[in-house]
């Protein structure tokens, strides 16, 4: 009998694909990538029509001569690596590592781990599609060449090991703007006002919120504002003027991408990008089920489409009647478009076997496991579902010159929401009497006004960093949990509370590839990259045209800032504090989280302490001198040299001056002086002294 070798990534997924295929096929693991990129030099012959010089990853040589082994005993050949440009690159990668070019050697394909799909992707074997390969090595060589020839750049500047990115310095960029847009943001009042009134015969009030004059929205900004509007309120008589009920639907949700399922994994699981990729890749690769043995529960996890094939939505709708009605199903006419780019044409994410739904298996899965596919599971059901139908009731409450308003909202059919809500579906369960008319008298019981003051934009999470990544173009699926990882891990971005915020480390780096290499944090011109990516996988633009257009500009750029930088070679800062262990002056030293003190006697000696740069500032509580301090991941803030004595602290630089107006504290805000004390609101311009610093 015909021996046939099943070559895919790892062992799991091995397993899985093994008990699918007969006697005839023997299913084997690569482990990931055998060939890339050397690490001790560029890997890119410059003059040689840039190409790259690929060797085998250390490690790896063991493993490709097991590899050749099971080759030699085989006819045929199968490489069964992930559906998308990576996976067509390590097939390549494997195909000339091996030698299969006088081998019988094919390249498979399959969006979901199941027998069905393994056997069709069997019986459309192909040959290597050298576009997607193409893509890829562009992609691999634009990031090398960032990366190794502007890292060194940044030790001269820092003098430490520190690297750049062709994405992470984008993303990074993108969280420091989103930083200093906080930090400059200056808070503006305003009040809302609400009333209690009271129709004849009811006991329940019916509260509502202002809304301006009868003809005209109007915003409350002061107190004294919110006060005339309110006596003038006292002499008047209300009325309902109009009570109008409508209906109206909301249609299920498309089922998940890689994007959006990394946002709604963090927002409801509170999963990071790197860990929700990690328990999907476990999923798509097959867990072992109690009676059923190993199964891979869900489709291809890197997709930006969100496009189901027949037979998912042949099941799914055979799963929805059976289980909740033919009402329930989604109508024929009801089409989810998708306008962009959609990567490999793969599926949206979605589980392989509705009716294997998560109760079922939770007893087999791990507590993320099963927490990960419910999420994904309910998305898939709940997008094939019908529309929910709400039914609204407005209410407008009119004195002579004001009016109120009213609103609420009930679910009259469920549709999708019996399987899955988020924040956004969940409404306020107010009810208003039946008598409720047109045309009656109400009377005011209470007026509530409430201060409030404009809020800055929210930092960055992950979740809406990746959204806002895929909304500008920057990235593709596969980068967004390794981007995000790169900064965190190189301490570029410290993440609290689920906020990322930018450390002095990352704000230093930022500034450098700012000024240096404009181009390379651009978004708009990282978007147009990711465009020509795709290019190159369609065939319409040679991979290597992208490189040798791409090489020239960074390269100049390198050149020019190695010169400006020399210049400004930063020295170790001596400071005035000795060193206990040795007597020396120590200097100022930059570590992965910033600066610390370090001893220049090095190595003899070691001694090192936290850097507290003092600003001169005395302190708004104790009027000893503010000082820069770190959070234990790098965040920088102000804080009182007394502390713990003094609780002092802010985000923002206090400033020397204090407030005319009342005396406290002043922030500076961009170019904003600002009050700490929002009720008093007090802001002016800096002077140029005080901006110029």
């Amino acid at each position: 009998m015909a021996k046939n070798l099943v070559i895919v990534e790892s062992p799991s997924k091995a397993t899985t694909i093994k008990k699918f295929l007969g006697s005839s096929y023997e299913v084997v693991a690569s482990n990931g990538h055998v060939r890339d990129l050397p690490k001790s030099q560029l890997g890119i012959d410059i003059e040689n029509d840039f190409e790259p010089k690929y060797i085998t990853i250390r490690g790896k040589g063991e493993l490709l001569a097991k590899l050749r082994k099971e080759v030699k005993k085989a006819d045929k050949i199968y490489l069964a690596t992930d559906p998308d440009r990576e996976g067509e690159a390590i097939s390549w990668h494997l195909y000339n590592a091996l030698k299969l070019e006088d081998k019988k050697a094919s390249r498979i394909t399959f969006n979901e781990i199941t027998k069905n799909a393994v056997k069709q992707s069997i019986k459309h074997a192909r040959d290597i599609d050298m576009n997607l390969v193409n893509a890829q090595q562009a992609r691999r060589v634009l990031d090398r060449m960032v990366g190794y020839l502007i890292s060194p750049v940044l030790w001269v500047k820092v003098k430490r090991g520190l690297s750049a990115g062709r994405v992470q310095s984008v993303a990074l960029r993108i969280i420091a703007d989103r930083e200093e847009e906080i930090n400059s943001f200056i808070p503006k009042e305003y009040w809302t006002l609400s009333a209690d009134f009271i129709a004849g015969g009811e006991k329940k009030p019916l509260k509502a919120d202002f809304y301006g004059t009868i003809n005209k929205k109007m915003d409350i900004e002061s107190e004294e504002q919110v006060n005339d509007i309110i006596n003038e309120l006292k002499k008047s008589e209300f009325s309902i003027s109009d009570i109008k009920t409508s209906k109206r639907t909301k249609k299920s949700p498309l089922p998940f991408t890689t994007s959006t399922l990394q946002q709604e994994a963090a927002k409801n699981l509170n999963f990071s990008t790197q860990k929700t990729m990690r328990i999907a890749q476990s999923l798509y690769e097959g867990v072992a089920i109690k009676g059923k043995g190993t199964i891979g529960l869900i489709t291809y996890l890197r997709t930006d489409s969100t496009r189901i094939s027949d037979e998912a939505k042949k099941s799914a709708a055979e799963f929805i009647e059976e289980n909740y009605g033919s009402d329930y199903l989604i109508g024929d006419d009801e089409k989810k478009k998708n306008n962009k780019k959609i990567q490999d044409a793969h599926e949206a994410i979605r589980p392989t076997y509705v009716d294997l739904t998560p109760a079922q298996i939770k007893d087999s899965l791990s507590r993320d496991q099963f927490r990960l596919y419910q999420l994904i599971w309910k998305r898939f059901v709940a997008s094939r579902m019908a529309a929910a139908q709400y039914e609204t009731t407005s209410v407008k409450i009119d004195s002579d010159k004001y009016r109120f308003t009213t609103s609420s909202s009930k679910v009259v059919f469920s549709g999708y929401l019996t399987v899955y809500q988020t924040e956004e579906d969940k409404i306020d369960k107010k009810s208003f009497s039946k008598n409720l008319q047109k045309g009656i008298v109400l009377k005011s019981e209470e007026f509530d006004k409430k201060q409030h003051f404009t809020q800055p934009p929210a930092h960055f999470t992950e979740a809406s960093l990746v959204k806002t990544l895929e909304e500008l173009g920057i990235g593709r699926p596969s980068t967004y949990a390794p981007t995000i990882s790169t900064i965190i891990n190189r301490h570029y971005v410290a993440k609290e509370q689920k906020n990322l915020y930018i450390t002095e480390l990352g704000e230093v780096v930022n500034n450098i590839m700012k000024k240096s290499f404009t181009s390379i944090v651009d978004v708009n011109f990282t978007a147009y990259m990711e465009g020509l990516l795709d290019k190159v996988e369609d065939g319409s633009v040679k991979w290597k045209t992208v490189v040798e257009n791409f090489y020239p500009d960074l390269n100049e750029a390198v050149e020019i800032a190695q010169k400006e930088l020399e210049q400004i070679k930063i020295e170790d800062e001596v400071t005035d504090v000795i060193c206990e262990e040795c007597g020396r002056n120590m200097v100022v030293k930059y570590g992965p989280h910033g600066k610390f003190l370090a001893c220049p006697g090095f190595p003899e000696c070691r001694n090192t302490k936290p850097y507290l740069e003092k600003t001169g500032i005395p302190c708004p509580k104790c009027n000893a001198e503010i000082v820069i301090r770190k959070t234990k991941k790098g965040r920088r803030y102000y804080g009182c040299e007394n502390y713990p004595e003094c609780d002092f602290m802010s985000w923002q630089r206090p400033s020397k001056e204090k407030c005319p107006e009342c005396g406290g504290a002043m922030l500076e805000k961009g170019s904003k002086l600002v009050c700490m004390d929002e009720k008093c609101g007090y802001v002016k311009s800096k002077s140029k002294e005080v901006e110029n610093k």
